[in-house]
């Protein structure tokens, strides 16, 4: 549960904290992936290329770290 406090009535900036929090706690993704029914096979599909993402990724920050 996300919950954000509001200080001296300033709700402008309790709404950039609260939008950070459901970004980093992956709310907004979560939505955008239930908003319409996704396949199985599609489902499969996406999960492989984001892992083949993510391990690229850190590879390159690895090779950029090690310096080659």
């Amino acid at each position: 549960m996300v919950s954000v406090n509001v200080r001296d009535n300033n709700v402008d900036q309790a709404l950039r904290v609260l939008k950070k929090k459901m970004q980093r706690e992956g709310i907004f993704r979560e939505m955008k992936l239930r908003r319409h029914y996704e396949k199985p096979s599609e489902k499969k599909a996406r999960e492989g290329a984001e892992n083949i993402r993510r391990c690229r990724k850190m590879d390159r920050k690895r090779r950029d770290r090690d310096g080659f």
